[in-house]
């Protein structure tokens, strides 16, 4: 079953021009199907305000129907070079990026082969993980977070609740923000924060191949190197 696409491309610039191809596309395939989705989708809504190139396209791959709860890692790596192989999707194997969004608090115990995982993915696509989870991203679009609610805070951002359950940022991002990641849309309107983010971000650790007891995230270096990109011709 495809996915599918959302993007605010404009393929012309008017009704009386040629029209244009981007010249490269990022494609993002989340493990979530509600929080990723509502960050992206204004991410992407704001990708001239924010200063992308005309000619980089974003673009969010929605999970539909029986595939909406793939989340293991592994199997949307799998699920997402699928998609790629479709050609109704318009994946430029030569072009385009993929980005596999996905959380790495699973990896903190229970699951093995984490590095093994990278590796194999990274051969062909970009990894986005957050460590625990993406709502560690979202806290960091507030100003002064890091050094409010993060920095000497790292133990109980990786340690579980008496549900077993890794809730500490979530319950963090509620007590900043007044939203349920989960069910408000409104969370996509911290992408207009993104500077923030990516600013804050540095300072914890960004290397996805070392996040076993360490606070991490990627993504907003990864959304950097995008809002960088400046392709000279197509």
């Amino acid at each position: 079953m495809p996915v599918h696409t959302y993007t605010n491309w404009n393929s012309r610039s008017s009704d009386g021009e040629d029209q244009i191809e981007p010249y490269r596309k990022y494609f993002f395939i989340c493990e979530g199907a509600n929080t990723e989705t509502f960050y992206f989708k204004k991410l992407i809504d704001l990708r001239k305000v924010l200063g992308i190139h005309p000619l980089i396209d974003i673009r969010l791959w929605e999970k539909t129907d029986e595939d909406r709860d793939i989340s293991f890692p592994k199997n949307l790596a799998i699920f997402a070079e699928k998609q790629k192989n479709l050609p109704e999707n318009g994946f430029d194997h030569e072009r385009d990026k993929m980005i596999i969004v996905f959380d790495g608090d699973i990896f903190e115990e229970k699951v093995t082969g984490y590095d093994e995982l990278i590796v194999s993915i990274e051969k062909t696509d970009i990894v986005a993980v957050t460590n625990p989870g993406f709502e560690l991203f979202l806290i960091l679009h507030v100003r002064g977070s890091y050094e409010q609610v993060i920095k000497n805070h790292e133990v109980e951002y990786l340690s579980k609740d008496d549900n077993n359950k890794y809730s500490h940022a979530k319950n963090v991002f509620r007590r900043l923000t007044g939203m349920n990641p989960k069910r408000n849309p409104a969370i996509g309107e911290l992408a207009e924060n993104v500077h923030v983010a990516i600013a804050q971000e540095k300072l914890i650790n960004q290397d996805i191949h070392s996040i076993k007891g360490v606070v991490s995230s990627n993504i907003g270096k990864i959304i950097e190197e995008i809002l960088n990109e400046k392709p000279k011709s197509i």
